[in-house]
């Protein structure tokens, strides 16, 4: 069975004393949507319009495309265990007193053509709006720095646990724009 790559780390170490190993995802998972939810609480709001989309065909197909990042990022989390992703499946597991496996590499679906489709979708969505103000605009900003910043942390995680499996998955399939596999 293999465990989370980073998991002998000093860090993770001093973190597993008040937190346990088998809720410790989970529970990044939840503070993380409690601080992005006292971000929007808090916000205040920068209503200067950037741009503007008056056309209808065009509003309506930059909503389409926000909706569909949306979609791209909720199937996306299926496709390679939404459980494992946010936690619950190594809650279970704690709970039953067995420790989570690992999940198996596999590039199922969107995976094929862009290695993050989650942080694709999440951009789509950030970014795919009629209406873009100072405060939308800065919002967008900010979260498409930080998920790049995720993607860096990421994919050392990955090549960690995976390793050359990753590697040559990485050399073939673009980071963040979905394109077709370069053959091996």
């Amino acid at each position: 069975m293999r465990e989370w790559p980073i998991s002998a780390n000093n860090s993770q170490r001093q973190r597993t004393q008040f937190v346990p190993n088998a809720i410790e995802r989970s529970t990044y998972v939840l503070l993380s949507s409690l601080f992005l939810i006292l971000l929007y609480w808090l916000w205040q709001p920068l209503p200067d319009v950037i741009w503007s989309v008056s056309n209808p065909i065009g509003a309506g197909i930059i909503t389409t495309i926000f909706w569909l990042g949306c979609a791209i990022v909720l199937i996306s989390t299926f496709l390679i265990n939404h459980f494992h992703l946010f936690g619950l499946q190594q809650v279970y597991a704690g709970w039953q007193g067995k420790q989570a496996e690992w999940p198996s590499f596999r590039t199922p679906v969107f995976y094929r053509f862009v290695r993050h489709p989650i942080y694709f979708g999440f951009l789509l969505a950030f970014w795919a709006a009629p209406v873009t103000t100072v405060g939308h605009l800065l919002f967008a900003i900010a979260t498409t720095g930080y998920t790049f910043i995720g993607i860096l942390l990421e994919e050392r995680d990955l090549i960690t646990f995976h390793g050359n499996e990753y590697v040559e998955y990485r050399r073939r399939v673009s980071i963040i724009v979905p394109l077709p596999s370069k053959n091996a």
